[in-house]
Parts: C-alpha cells; sequence; structure tokens
C-alpha cells in the first residue's frame, strides 16, 4: 500500500469508521478488532463464514466490510458480490494470506475496493480502513496492475487503436489520459507533477471520471483501463 499523503491522513483521522470483520479464524478476527479498536475505528460486527457477514452487513450497516477470500458456508467473494449489491454504500476490503490469489482479480470485477494480505501492518490497515472511503489509495494501483496483468494476459487485453473504446467514449482526451496513469499506479500527488496541475484539479478529474463511468474507486478504474486496452499488459 502507497504512503498517504499527511493531509489526507490528517483529514480522515477525524473520522470513526464502522467495520464488519469476516474470518473463519477467531484469533484473526481477534487481532484485527484490537488493531482497529486502538485506533479509533469501530468495529460493530464479526462474522466466521460469508454467510453470516452479509447478513450482519445488511443488519449493521457499516461503512466497510473486511472480508476473507476463504470461508466456510459463503466464501468471500461470493459475500462480497453480495453486499455491494445489496448494500452498496458498505465498501468492500478483502483478506488474503496470498500475494497472488486468482480469486482477488474476480473480486475486484465483482465492485471490491481492493485487497489487503493478513500480514499487513497494524498502521496499514487502519489507514486502508480510514482511506477506503475516499475511493483513493486502498491499495497501491500498482498492486491491482499486478493482479490484471496476471490474470488477463497479453492476449486478453485489447489494445487501443485510434478509436476510444465505446465503455470510454464518455471521457475527455484529459481524463482518459488522467486514467491511464492511475492505471500505471500514479497517486495523485504524482499525478499532478506529471501533468503539471494542481492536486484539486487531479482529484476533480479522478471523480469525473468516476461518476462518468460508475466506477466507485481507484481499484475498478484499473481494471477498466485493462479491459478496455486503454493500457495493456506490461506496457511502460
Amino acid at each position: 500500500m502507497t504512503g498517504a499523503p499527511a493531509a489526507e491522513l490528517a483529514a480522515t483521522e477525524q473520522r470513526r469508521p464502522r467495520v464488519v470483520i469476516a474470518d473463519d479464524q477467531e484469533l484473526v478476527r481477534t487481532g484485527f478488532r484490537m488493531i482497529l479498536t486502538a485506533r479509533g475505528i469501530d468495529v460493530v460486527g464479526e462474522a466466521a463464514d460469508g454467510a453470516e457477514a452479509v447478513a450482519a452487513v445488511l443488519r449493521l450497516q457499516p461503512d466497510v466490510a473486511l472480508l476473507d477470500i476463504r470461508m466456510p458456508v459463503l466464501d468471500g467473494l461470493e459475500a462480497a458480490r453480495r453486499i455491494i449489491a445489496q448494500a452498496p454504500s458498505c465498501k468492500v476490503i478483502m483478506l488474503t494470506t496470498f500475494d497472488l490469489d486468482q480469486y482477488v482479480y474476480a473480486a475486484l470485477q465483482a465492485g471490491a475496493s481492493g485487497f489487503l494480505l493478513k500480514d499487513v501492518t497494524s498502521a496499514h490497515l487502519a489507514a486502508a480502513v480510514r482511506l477506503v472511503g475516499t475511493g483513493d489509495a486502498l491499495l497501491a494501483p500498482s498492486i491491482t496492475r499486478r493482479l490484471v496483468e496476471r490474470f488477463t494476459g497479453p492476449t486478453s487485453a485489447k489494445p487501443q487503436q485510434s478509436a476510444t473504446p465505446t465503455r470510454l467514449a464518455p471521457l475527455t482526451a484529459r481524463e482518459r489520459e488522467v486514467m491511464s496513469l492511475v492505471a500505471r499506479g500514479l497517486s495523485n500527488s504524482e499525478l499532478a507533477e506529471r501533468l503539471t496541475l494542481s492536486e484539486a484539479t487531479v482529484k476533480t478529474h479522478v471523480a469525473r471520471i468516476f461518476s462518468k463511468l460508475g466506477l466507485r474507486d481507484r481499484a475498478q478504474a484499473v481494471v477498466l483501463a485493462y479491459e478496455t486496452g486503454l493500457v495493456t499488459p506490461g506496457a511502460t
């Protein structure tokens, strides 16, 4: 996960996100609850399987759901799909033990905001939960890029030629440029430097891209950029 700018962290420190944790291992849930609670984040519910997770989210209406990918009864991927469909205001963070898990890409396609490894540091876990609502830096877009490149493969993406893919037609040329750089893993501050724009202007461009394309966050933007061929696997 990329380091969040100090200003962003300071702004999010005032919020107290409400979180549901779902993992079939009680010790994992306990550890995450202690970490988040100690950092001023409200853990409002826990679940030991995917079905319980969906029920808890619908009942408690949290801001964020932390879901283990591999759970009994209903796996984390299907739980994520149901949560995103039935409680769209709740952001989903997938938890995994593996650095590159095929289910993570499917979760991003389903609308999850990203994933974290279970050995994430306490500071990064809390920062991810706090920042997820902003649609920025939940996970490093470069990590999402690695997943996309591995599971789409070089023949899956269709490189953009002279025509703009229909899905991206609502975007201006500048917005397509911004989206391609987001897909390559640049943060807002890096985008501002690259394009010689203010960070506020960059945030406006990103917000308009999300609105025009119906995207929840940067993770979905990365996936769509690859699927439409705006960015191709292996491209620099």
